[in-house]
């Protein structure tokens, strides 16, 4: 199984990823960040509702639910903003998708494309995740830290075959 078989949400999310393609794209790789991105969220969340309920056991003070209603509704703001967001690789170009309310699309032609870093933390090893640094001629560059992605080694190897013209020769 190929990276492509793990990663294309064109069935599922078609959709919000064939809005951005032009009618000439067709191999399309499109990933959302890794879902470690919510841990801390979720971690600050659980720790609200820990403080709240203790401070609520011992002292009576409801109060504090409150604060954490709030940091229950950042947890499932972040969870909306995790779910619209998409990485999408064409045979032509690489973009960014993200926002829930304001749209945003950065993109660079693959064309434009002169090296792909991959950078993984100790954290992001254990976790299944790492961070793509695309590099390219121009000072100004739209896409050029990509945090959280999922199968960083597989994506890794397909976007640089995409770019730089490789084909995987394997008998696999």
């Amino acid at each position: 199984m190929n990276v492509q078989d793990m990663m294309v949400f064109r069935d599922a999310g078609s959709r919000t990823v064939d809005k951005y393609l032009m009618s000439y794209e067709a191999h399309v790789i499109a990933v959302r960040r890794h879902p470690a991105v919510l841990l801390q969220p979720v971690a600050e969340t659980l720790g609200g509702l820990l403080v709240a309920a203790l401070v609520h056991t011992y002292t009576g003070l409801a109060l504090l639910w409150i604060p954490w209603l709030l940091l229950v509704g950042r947890l499932v703001w972040k969870l909306i903003v995790w779910s619209m967001e998409f990485f999408l690789v064409t045979e032509h170009r690489v973009m960014m998708v993200s926002g829930v309310l304001n749209r945003k699309v950065a993109m660079m032609p693959l064309g434009k494309v002169e090296d792909i870093k991959l950078d993984r933390s100790p954290v992001g090893r254990v976790l299944g995740y790492g961070e793509f640094i695309i590099e390219s001629a121009g000072d100004k560059q739209a896409l050029r830290n990509v945090t959280y992605m999922p199968y960083p080694e597989q994506l890794y190897v397909e976007i640089s075959s995409m770019v730089f013209g490789a084909e995987d020769e394997s008998p696999d």
